[in-house]
């Protein structure tokens, strides 16, 4: 059912957890850009969660796409993927916040991602929301 809307959101979930992450910066230090893969090599606990954090929310939202005809699993799915940009975005704001070299440090557009995420998120809950009012009002006629 790629044609309902919430399919659709859902699917721009999808592709922005899993391909711009690694395709944008996050930030830049001392002309050095660093990406979500990047954040792997890191020693700290906190940066290695955070393309983990894209993959589980990607793969989370693909699972999603493929539960319509179960509205309220889909509805919980889409519950978790705005939890897991949530502390995805708490994680970035933190390392972003303790970069070394603060001084000559630059944000990228990788940074606003989980913000964007959590919006497609919210906007196909809201959709799915609608479906199911939609259909227990068609079986309270019935």
């Amino acid at each position: 059912m790629i044609q309902r809307i919430q399919s659709i959101y859902l699917l721009l979930v999808v592709l922005l957890s899993t391909g711009v992450p690694f395709v944008f910066k996050l930030w830049e230090v001392a002309d050095k850009e660093v990406y979500a893969l990047d954040l792997l090599s890191d020693q700290s606990f906190f940066a290695k969660l955070v393309p983990v954090f894209f993959i589980i929310s990607a793969l989370i939202a693909f699972i999603a796409i493929f539960k319509f005809n179960k509205r309220q699993l889909q509805f919980v799915l889409g519950r978790i993927i705005i939890l897991i940009n949530l502390f995805l975005l708490g994680i970035l704001i933190y390392l972003s916040l303790n970069i070394s070299g603060e001084v000559s440090s630059e944000k990228g557009i990788g940074m606003f991602i989980p913000s964007v995420v959590i919006l497609f998120a919210v906007m196909a809950n809201k959709a799915i929301k609608k479906d199911e009012n939609l259909v227990k009002s068609v079986d309270r006629l019935r």
